[in-house]
């Protein structure tokens, strides 16, 4: 089990810090599960004109709304800093300039407030946000974690020993829906705007290609359909057409939660696993999620979804996965540094 550890007592608080990409987020959470409160401040205006990221601008807001957020979580939770027990803080994945500012952040109030300090790896901690919203989730169980920078599936065993099945070749789904958006000037963040689109769509209008499929590995791959999406977009231009946006967007959405499902499926498969879950800021994709349920229950599957705040970056997700870390008697000092290629599962050739 995951987070039903008896080792603590249940007013045992972590402070969870998140600053992995453009999102800054503060949580506090008593014991394995109650969430006293969980604050993000996004950027997505910030980087709206550039149709991504800019990690110089990331961090520059990081460092202007870290410890803001840090003073309302604690105004809101009526928590000191005596009462924290523990600081757990995304040490990796991520972008380095952002990572670095939660990090030193965290650094600073473990030796200023003498609290124990540990790095968390934001991709564990995308797994246990459907962990904590649905407590009878417990191991083994396959999860997919599908954003804007991953896109993998991987198999929980008990005692936090993760393998990892299977994960993308080229660009992430969330990376697919943004460059989509940019291409057909939607704007950014590209995949709520294509989710919003594809609702007054025909997702048979066009047979986008769908990476990997047949193939008996547990990959994805999004290039080709984005060069697809491309070609034809070109092509309804030069004959003098105007771009169905609709149709388009309905039919991209269609081939990337085909290329997710048919590899959870065959993931599903070679695991056994009953068990399913989702996670990461694709995974509130209202198309995803609905298409989750649906093979769910024709095969007979458990689904596990978090809320669609819980399945972008989150510190309360940071917390869950540090205080169970914490429990196996993992320890961070202030030596810890940022990594921002850490990878936290095993791998598995499939």
């Amino acid at each position: 089990m995951l987070l039903r550890r008896a080792f603590m007592k249940d007013n045992f608080l972590t402070l969870g810090i998140e600053t992995s990409c453009d999102d800054t987020a503060i949580a506090v959470m008593r014991g394995g599960r109650d969430i006293l409160c969980s604050l993000v401040s996004g950027q997505a205006e910030d980087h709206a004109a550039f149709g991504g990221v800019v990690p110089e601008i990331a961090s520059r807001r990081h460092q202007e709304t870290i410890i803001p957020l840090l003073r309302k979580a604690m105004r809101e939770t009526c928590v000191t800093p005596r009462d924290i027990n523990l600081i757990a803080v995304t040490a990796g994945p991520g972008l380095m300039g952002s990572l670095l500012v939660g990090v030193m952040t965290a650094k600073a109030l473990s030796q200023g407030w003498g609290v124990p300090l540990l790095g968390i790896n934001h991709m564990e901690g995308h797994l246990y946000a459907p962990i904590l919203a649905h407590p009878s989730l417990e191991p083994p169980f396959l999860c997919l974690i599908v954003s804007g920078g991953h896109t993998e599936i991987v198999f929980a065993r008990e005692g936090r020993n993760y393998t990892l099945l299977g994960e993308t070749r080229d660009d992430a789904a969330g990376e697919a829906y943004d460059k989509a958006a940019k291409l057909m000037g939607l704007g950014y963040p590209g995949g709520p705007l294509i989710e919003k689109m594809a609702r007054s769509g025909d997702p048979d209008a066009f047979a986008f290609p769908v990476g990997m499929k047949g193939t008996k590995s547990v990959e994805f791959s999004f290039s080709g359909m984005k060069t697809a999406l491309r070609t034809t977009a070109d092509k309804i231009i030069t004959g003098g057409g105007e771009l169905p946006v609709a149709d388009i967007c309905a039919s991209y959405q269609r081939a990337i939660t085909e290329a997710l499902l048919s590899k959870l499926s065959l993931a599903a498969e070679m695991t056994g696993a009953r068990r399913i879950a989702a996670s990461g800021g694709v995974a509130a994709n209202t198309a995803l999620r609905d298409g989750l349920r649906e093979i769910g229950e024709a095969r007979g599957w458990e689904i596990f979804i978090p809320p669609k705040d819980f399945c972008t970056d989150n510190a309360a997700m940071i917390a869950a996965a540090g205080y169970a870390a914490y429990a196996d008697g993992e320890r961070s000092d202030l030596s810890l540094s940022p990594d921002p290629a850490w990878s936290v599962w095993g791998k598995e050739t499939t």
